[in-house]
């Protein structure tokens, strides 16, 4: 049988308990120790809904972490009650472990293993839905009609207050429609709810999703000069993100000479981490060409406060999802691509590598700038 990363149940409830606190599906995956997109994948899989297996656990189950250490310990030739005595189970509990889950060859490798455990517990119950037909047909009827679950479900004590079969909670027919796996509605009908929603959101309280940026200044406030780019030093930033998300090149072009620096981010892109380094490269900088920075509302700028006074400059946001605001910017990224190609894992290149590319792109002549190079209009303003 093969081994899946949400059969690892306690990492996937960590994901689905940080995005109930309010959190994004990134900051909710990396606390699961997995990335945005394999999030993304068990959010659509079970259609935005919390699944139960997994929840509230008491320790009866072998974890992955557990099965993972007696398979170590089998290569290595540990006896049964010394692995039981290391993660303090019971010998019989290992001994059990082995047995059933050992492969054909008669070996014992934790993935395997934890996939044949996983699959031997699915004991589905039927949902009352796939096997009540006459309940089934009056619920999409129902549905068809604009009813809510809730309106469904309090029809249905009145219609038929003497057959129970004819019972459902607003519960059960949410999760029909959007849990997969459970498949006793036809999924198209998810339209006839008033969301209209394909994937089920978690409700949150008024405040309860936290910022990405705190107290950020919006674009709106910055000075008007900065869109005429009449006046050099003011720069527009952003991130251009590589493979499973996991690394990142940062990116600084100045508007009105188009002259672009990278920001080395061997680490990963987590807000401490962009504060340093952002910081350290502005500072590089004269003052007379560090009046304002322009970002989009990315949360690797939660600490940005730190950077405008670290570095003395001036930083404004865009709106969400408006990458013309930072045109020149996005056009450089473009550029960059052909350097640093999408699905790429950008961590390989070395601060002296950046340098590089940032210099020849900087060597460029620029229709915008009358066939001029980056370089040389910097160096004009630098003399000056």
């Amino acid at each position: 049988m093969r081994f899946a990363n949400h059969m690892i149940t306690e990492n996937v409830q960590v994901f689905w308990a940080e995005l109930q606190r309010g959190e994004f599906i990134s900051d909710a995956a990396v606390a699961a120790g997995t990335y945005r997109k394999q999030g993304t994948r068990w959010v659509i899989a079970n259609g935005g809904v919390r699944p139960r297996r997994g929840r509230g656990l008491k320790g009866r189950c072998l974890s992955f972490a557990e099965r993972e250490q007696i398979g170590l310990a089998r290569a290595a030739g540990t006896s049964v009650r010394s692995i039981a005595a290391q993660l303090e189970r019971s010998p019989s509990t290992i001994s059990r472990e082995l047995r059933r889950n050992r492969e054909i060859s008669g070996g014992y490798l934790a993935s395997s293993a934890h996939a044949m455990a996983y699959h031997r517990a699915s004991r589905p119950k039927p949902a009352k839905l796939a096997t009540n037909m006459a309940l089934r047909a009056k619920v999409e009827q129902d549905l068809q009609k604009k009813y809510s679950p809730e309106q469904i479900t309090g029809r249905l004590r009145i219609e038929f207050p003497d057959d129970p079969e004819m019972r459902v909670s607003p519960e059960t027919i949410y999760q029909s429609l959007y849990v997969q796996s459970r498949g006793a509605l036809r999924r198209d009908l998810v339209v006839c709810l008033r969301s209209g929603r394909a994937l089920r959101r978690p409700s949150r309280k008024p405040g309860q999703r936290k910022n990405r940026i705190p107290n950020m200044i919006n674009i709106v406030e910055r000075p008007a000069e900065v869109e005429d780019r009449a006046v050099p030093g003011n720069w527009e930033g952003d991130l251009i993100i590589g493979k499973q998300n996991q690394t990142a090149i940062g990116t600084l072009v100045e508007r009105r000479t188009g002259y672009t620096m990278l920001l080395h981010l061997p680490d990963g892109y987590k807000p401490e981490q962009v504060r340093d380094v952002l910081a350290a490269k502005i500072k590089a900088l004269p003052e007379l060409l560090r009046l304002s920075l322009t970002w989009d509302q990315g949360p690797e700028m939660r600490d940005w406060k730190n950077v405008s006074i670290d570095a003395g400059i001036d930083i404004y946001f865009c709106d969400p999802h408006s990458p013309w605001q930072r045109g020149t910017n996005e056009n450089t990224n473009g550029l960059l691509r052909q350097y640093f190609p999408k699905g790429t894992d950008l961590s390989i290149h070395s601060a002296e590598d950046l340098d590089w590319v940032a210099q020849e792109l900087n060597d460029r002549p620029r229709k915008r700038l009358a066939f001029k190079k980056p370089n040389e209009l910097i160096g004009d303003l630098l003399l000056q």
